[in-house]
């Protein structure tokens, strides 16, 4: 029986050592057994911590060109119960890792086969070594073999494929923006709105002949009710029941608006007593007839609709002649009405006219607010809502962030910076003792009272020698300027800083407080001072911003990426 680990790649033949140890002899009585027993013992132990777990590594290929991806596998075979931790992170130095994969895991009976792969690349051609890695599994640590790859060069053929010289910068005319397609799209809109608006709301509608009856006044509205009657189908039918419902609502109307507030939901007898009543008050000049007649015809009524009482249509006819007589005695009976009354009636017209117009406008104002939050809350999911409440109420650094950018070359040796507004040459103060010694030249957008400002300033050190610039004793220089502009609680860190095209220097960076010219409290705000030096040459780029400003951040993250010094650099 042979058991094969290719980590170690140690072959233990159990049989082989199950003989020698059987083979081997000593004069003392029990002691070979002993040995035998010891022996296999070992083995077994061996045996089983070895099967427990396999530990295997291998790439997909040993030889890429440069930037090309090879795939790094570690393949575990473990029981189902051990827990096996990967190795993670840049672990494969001086290869780089770009992909982690996840891991695939293959039961084998009572076993699991765990494949985990990386994805490893190296821009820099050679001979390399991928280093051993650590897999822990359970409590037991394990460690793949290294592997060697190589990375080749690109072989590019000069003869068949020729070298030409940079072409020069080609001035491409600025394309207009697309700003008003978007004035045009907001025009449509709110122009659809307002239609809408003014369709469903302000636009006078025809009047229906509900309402167009209901500006007309009692008497007329009762004369015209008579007529649809007439031209009603309800005696041709013989439907009595609903013919002489209209034709007492349209005498109860009438009364109710002219008479008696309560004649609709009064019965028969309550407003014949009520007509009586007024009668005999002289505060209705009605005849003891008409007061008859409408009783006759109420209480006929009353039988058709509640005793299914039978009548001939030309009674009904007959009925529906005298309420419109009665409907004329009724109004001659009524006062004039006075002037305080005309009066009175007008006002009530207005206000309510008044009332149709004030709810208008409060629907109106409703749906606007509706739809101005909607727009709000809808470009607020999208694109965030502080960033749509600053383009609507306006912010000066998201301002200066997306405005046109200016990209130029200040003082000598030139320094390259894209900054959102131009900088303006400064002639800052040097001391008299210091004006034969060194020459500066500055350049700057706004100061440190403004929060947000940009510098760049050059200096040339005359009779240097072979002394050289300390860039670290010039960033405590410029700290100190600071505090004496007024700057406190400098907060200051260093690092070095590299330009993307190259150039090495120090960035000092941190936070301060600078006095505001609007108000005595001191405010937050972040600073970046780069420095550079060539021979005799420093150059400065400082830059501060506002705290906690968001858009602020991103302009100083832009002009720290645009910046170049290609003097320097040479």
């Amino acid at each position: 029986m042979k058991i094969l680990i290719m980590e170690s790649r140690i072959i233990i033949d159990i049989k082989n050592i199950s003989k020698k140890a059987s083979s081997f002899k000593l004069q003392a009585s029990g002691f070979p057994l002993l040995v035998n027993k010891i022996a296999l013992s070992f083995v077994l132990v061996l045996t089983s911590w070895f099967l427990n777990a396999q530990v295997t590594s291998a790439v997909d290929s040993t030889s890429i060109k440069i930037g090309e991806q090879i795939t790094y596998r570690i393949q575990v075979e473990t029981d189902t119960t051990s827990l096996v931790v990967f190795p993670e992170g840049q672990t494969f130095s001086p290869l780089e890792m770009i992909e982690s994969y996840k891991v695939d895991t293959l039961k084998n009976n009572d076993k699991y086969n765990l494949i985990k792969k990386y994805g490893l690349t190296q821009f820099d051609s050679g001979a390399y070594t991928i280093p051993r890695q650590k897999v822990i599994i359970g409590s037991k640590t394990f460690f793949t073999d290294s592997l060697k790859v190589e990375v080749n060069n690109i072989a590019v053929d000069t003869t068949k494929q020729g070298l030409y010289d940079i072409k020069p910068i080609i001035k491409v005319d600025k394309t207009g923006s697309n700003w008003w397609k978007y004035v045009l799209l907001t025009l449509l809109i709110i122009s659809i709105i307002g239609f809408l608006i003014y369709w469903f709301i302000w636009r006078k509608k025809p009047l229906s002949e509900e309402e167009q009856m209901a500006l007309l006044p009692p008497y007329d509205r009762a004369k015209l009710a008579l007529k649809k009657l007439d031209e009603s189908h309800y005696l041709e039918h013989e439907n009595l029941k609903d013919y002489y419902s209209d034709l007492t609502f349209i005498i109860r109307k009438y009364l109710d608006e002219k008479v008696y507030d309560r004649a609709l939901e009064s019965t028969t007898d309550e407003l014949i007593s009520r007509l009586t009543l007024l009668k005999e008050g002289n505060q209705v000049d009605i005849s003891t007839e008409d007061i008859k007649n409408l009783e006759s015809i109420l209480k006929r009524a009353d039988l058709v609709k509640f005793a299914k009482g039978t009548p001939d249509v030309e009674l009904a006819k007959l009925d529906r002649n005298t309420i419109d007589i009665e409907i004329d005695h009724v109004k001659e009976a009524l006062p004039e009405p006075t002037e305080e009354e005309k009066l009175l009636d007008i006002k009530y017209k207005e206000e309510q006219e008044r009332k149709k117009k004030r709810k208008k406008v409060i629907i109106t104002i409703v749906i606007s607010l509706f739809l101005l939050i909607a727009t709000f809350v809808g470009f607020g999911l999208n694109y965030g809502f502080s960033y749509v409440k600053d383009t609507i109420i306006g912010h000066e650094s998201k301002e200066l962030l997306e405005g046109d950018w200016v990209t130029s070359a200040y003082g000598f040796p030139p320094v390259t910076i894209s900054t959102p507004k131009v900088l303006k040459r400064t002639d800052l103060p040097i001391p008299e003792e210091m004006k034969a010694q060194v020459s500066m030249t500055s350049f700057m957008y706004g100061t440190l009272l403004d929060v947000f400002s940009v510098g760049v300033t050059t200096s040339t050190y005359k009779n240097m020698g072979e002394n050289k610039i300390d860039l670290e004793k010039s960033s405590e220089g410029s700290i100190k300027s600071m505090e004496a502009m007024g700057a406190k609680d400098i907060v200051v860190l260093r690092d070095k800083f590299v330009t993307p095209n190259g150039a090495e220097g120090l960035k000092t960076s941190g936070t301060l407080k600078a006095p505001s010219l609007t108000s005595k409290e001191l405010k937050e705000a972040n600073y970046v001072l780069l420095q550079f030096t060539s021979n005799n040459v420093l150059q400065q780029i400082i830059i501060t911003s506002p705290k906690d400003d968001t858009y602020a951040d991103e302009m100083v993250e832009r002009i720290l990426n645009s910046v170049e010094l290609k003097e320097a650099e040479e």
